[in-house]
């Protein structure tokens, strides 16, 4: 049967190669678009998640052996979880990229050589794909990027450019698409990232080069169409994370989507457009996990429309301001200094001038600019004017056409930045953007900011129809609405558990389960561990073992606890992290073999022979502490927590007179943090500090992630918490990323099964009375924390009364929960469930008043 010769080309990224699920899903909708669209496809796919960063690390001679190890047991493994044999699939790949470890250019690692070593993980993940997509029943093959796609050379490019951020031929010619046809199967599957260089080579289009692989591959082929396949439903008015109000792009022109792409929008690389706008080849970004939302759409017939379209942010950017009384009216200067950025192959992004000063930026995206760059390019210009560097800064743009037009409706826009220190204002003579140059300290949290007053001013025109979609916030709330507790459908099994005696605790596993492959799904964390201080039940601690987690312990009791427990666990996976220990524990858990953590200089000073010679983490103290209640914040000054910033220096000099090894930073400011920010904030604060120490191997950011107690509370953007840590990991890959959660992994997992002692009205205050109380659960009368509470005897009675829930215990304090509905039926043996109690309950609870303590159950 004759094959339509129309393509459309499928664009996947590494979270969308990385997962069996969406492997499946891109061989439905390939298999969709062939069906509905009569058009063979071509499915061009990234390395998997975190792949391309230890390439990286290996074409710079990091760990060279080690990390090609863990790359082969990587795709090993995955090759397992896809029901594959990984000899039969990957077995020339791997060794190519073994023999690439062994290779004798590994001792100068030339250009060539990184550019092969960068190309492996796209060879690797394309060829599981294939063989994969085949035993599903699709009709796929695969070819190799590099028998198609040639890079091109352009003037005055660096060696490194012409090899590892290239750009490839864009006009086919005449015979292409024929020869491109004859492959035999409905559907292709290639390689983003990777080209054929003119000597024959491999050569690769740097990061982001996925998108420009397909889009260039649909300029070659006249596609119909190119999709950008990603995690997000499209291009947003701002970073989504950052700001949630942001509106949905639907539809842009391409000018409009490069500007936006290339001013910091990152869910389209700007040097994909090109191709397409050059070749007329529509573009749309789609959703992987939400395939029937429209996404955006990127063509030359998209209407146009007057006003901000976007705001966005570049972080990273360098300003290099350059002074000189003779620059006035000196014919030729310019030409001058621009030569010199030539000579070190700088790309210069925004141009401010006066009589005596040119200031310009640098894109560090678009440029490789090191320190030894900077140097050397400020040694040149000094030559022939004063020279400032500056960074880090951060660039604010708006984008939308017609901007001088709009200047009398960002009044508040100059206003807000009058308070901050702007460097640089440059407006593009294509009128199509505005941008502001700022310090980056000064930027963080601006952009919710200035994307409401932008609103609010009518800048930014988000009733035009057909432009702007709904809301981050509005997608998201739609898609994540909270499901029904655990404990509902085990209605009949608690209560059974609770005949059999209470005060009791009772467990899900499964709920467990589900929170801890949330942390191990999250390609950025390379080590998990539970903080057992939150629920050291056996069966709890087995579980998460069983899901990969280590064990984090703040006491000698919780050391020998684990081993005593979890049977066959290795030293290795055990973290502890005391606070004012006594000096016999350090002793004891040296001896163990497991990894301890160390946050003040006085124990190294004061019992050097137990610390001599040893490898530690260091705990640090940022100055500042977060949480859901002051006394759980765990940084600042008030907190005992941590090594002060200040008081590093003398860490180190002690640290080196006893030869001890820091292999680990560590800080955990607070519990039931709900910025997502802030786990990235705090890796880039240590990261910057492990690069200064050399010795350090892992970066701990701690746990604190929070639960939704109240039923308003918003449930945590994880998608949010994933892209920081993804994007600051990508920025420091060299470090193994750590967490310790513990209220995270089991709050919800838990419940407590009280039963009904007595009902009392006393002066118009109903009070339901418990055989338990502040001794079973104390984080309501310690925290003023909120639990629900529900008669599990009569769930869904609706006609309720609000009641004070307390306990048996001679206090005051003894409340469990302050005018809670509960049924007006509630009597005497009726069974109370207080949920998410199975972090910090248990484990705080106590005998005062000689009361018994609870019992435990576990349910899978």
């Amino acid at each position: 049967m004759a094959q339509a010769q129309r393509w459309v080309v499928l664009k996947f990224g590494g979270t969308s190669v990385s997962r069996r699920n969406r492997w499946d899903t891109i061989g439905r909708i390939a298999a969709k678009r062939m069906a509905e669209e009569n058009a063979r496809v071509l499915v061009v796919v990234s390395a998997l998640s975190g792949v391309t960063n230890e390439l990286l690390a290996i074409g710079n001679g990091d760990d060279i052996a080690g990390r090609v190890a863990a790359l082969v047991d990587r795709h090993r493994s995955f090759c397992v979880e896809l029901d594959l044999d990984p000899d039969a699939v990957l077995g020339e790949r791997l060794a190519a990229l073994q023999a690439l470890a062994g290779d004798p250019r590994t001792a100068t690692r030339p250009l060539d050589w990184q550019a092969e070593v960068l190309a492996q993980g796209e060879l690797l993940s394309s060829t599981i794909g294939a063989a994969y997509l085949r035993t599903q029943g699709h009709d796929f093959g695969w070819c190799d990027a590099r028998d198609w796609l040639e890079a091109v050379a352009l003037p005055n490019q660096s060696e490194w450019a012409a090899r590892l951020a290239v750009n490839c031929r864009r006009d086919a010619d005449a015979g292409f698409g024929g020869r491109f046809a004859a492959q035999p199967t409905a559907m292709l599957l290639s390689q983003g990232f990777i080209a054929r260089h003119a000597d024959g080579g491999t050569a690769v289009l740097g990061r982001g080069g996925s998108d420009t692989s397909a889009a260039c591959f649909g300029a070659l082929l006249g596609a119909a169409r190119v999709e950008i396949w990603t995690d997000v439903p499209g291009m947003f008015s701002a970073n989504p994370r950052e700001v949630p109000d942001a509106r949905l792009l639907a539809r842009l022109d391409y000018a409009e989507a490069q500007e936006i792409a290339t001013t910091g929008a990152k869910v389209l690389h700007p040097r994909s457009i090109g191709p397409c706008r050059e070749a007329r080849v529509p573009m749309a970004i789609l959703d992987t996990e939400r395939p029937d939302l429209p996404g955006t759409r990127i063509d030359a017939s998209a209407e146009t429309v007057p006003g901000v379209k976007a705001i966005s942010r570049r972080d990273g950017i360098v300003l290099v301001s350059m002074e000189s009384i003779g620059m006035w009216q000196q014919v030729g200067f310019l030409a001058d200094i621009f030569e010199r950025f030539r000579r070190h192959g700088l790309s210069v992004d925004l141009i401010g001038s006066s009589e005596t000063n040119v200031t310009i930026s640098l894109d560090p995206s678009e440029n490789l600019v090191t320190g030894n760059v900077l140097e050397a390019l400020a040694a040149d210009l000094a030559e022939v004017c004063r020279v400032k560097v500056i960074v880090p800064c951060s660039a604010i743009t708006l984008v939308g056409r017609g901007m001088r037009s709009l200047l009398h409706r960002l009044s508040d826009i100059w206003a807000t930045f009058g308070q901050e220190r702007v460097h640089l204002i440059s407006q593009s003579s294509n009128d199509l953007n505005l941008t502001f140059v700022i310090d980056e300290a000064d930027a963080a949290g601006l952009l919710p900011q200035l994307h409401a007053e932008l609103i609010r001013s009518g800048a930014m025109p988000v009733r035009a129809a057909g432009v702007f979609g709904p809301s981050w916030r509005e997608l998201e709330v739609g898609r994540a609405q909270r499901r029904a507790s655990w404990w509902v459908g085990r209605r009949g099994q608690l209560l059974a558990r609770a005949a059999e005696g209470t005060p009791r605790y009772v467990y899900d596993l499964e709920t467990v389960r589900e929170h801890a492959r949330v942390l191990t799904g999250t390609d950025a964390i390379d080590r998990c561990y539970f903080a057992i201080k939150a629920n050291p039940h056996p069966a709890i601690l087995r579980t998460l073992v069983t899901e990969g987690f280590g064990l984090e312990c703040v006491s000698l009791g919780e050391i020998e606890h684990v081993f005593a427990n979890v049977p066959g666990l290795s030293p290795q996976r055990v973290l502890f992290t005391p606070s004012f220990a006594p000096r016999h524990e350090y002793e004891a858990a040296f001896g163990h073999g497991v990894t301890v953590t160390v946050d003040n200089v006085e124990a190294l000073q004061r019992w050097p022979e137990v610390f001599r010679g040893r490898t530690v983490w260091l705990r640090l103290d940022l100055g500042r502490g977060e949480g859901h209640h002051a006394k759980v914040k765990t940084g600042g000054v008030a907190a005992k927590f941590g090594l002060p910033l200040a008081r590093v220096d003398a860490f180190l000099d002690a640290a080196r007179a006893i030869d001890l090894r820091i292999g680990g930073l560590h800080a955990h400011l607070g519990s039931g943090i709900d910025d997502a920010r802030h786990w990235h904030d705090v890796y880039a604060q240590l990261a910057c500090l492990a690069d200064r120490i050399g010795t350090v191997e892992s970066i701990d950011i701690g746990g604190g992630l929070p639960v939704p107690y109240t039923p308003e509370s918003p449930l945590f953007d994880v998608a949010l918490w994933r892209s920081g840590l993804e994007a600051i990991k990508a920025d420091y890959p060299r470090y193994r990323l750590v967490v310790e959660p513990g209220r995270y992994l089991v709050a919800e997992a838990g419940v407590l099964l009280l039963s009904v002692t007595q009902v009392v009205d006393k002066d118009g205050v109903r009070r339901i009375g418990a055989d338990a109380g502040m001794n079973a659960l104390m984080r309501p009368s310690v925290y003023d924390a909120y639990h629900g509470i529900h008669n599990l005897s009569r769930l869904g009675d609706e006609d309720t009364l609000e009641y004070d829930v307390v306990g048996p215990i001679c206090e005051s304090g003894d409340v469990l929960g302050f005018g809670r509905p509960l049924p007006a039926a509630t009597a005497e043996g009726d069974v109370l469930l207080v949920a998410d109690t199975g972090a910090y309950g248990m484990v705080m609870a106590n005998t005062y008043n000689l009361r018994a303590l609870p019992a435990e159950d576990v349910i899978e």
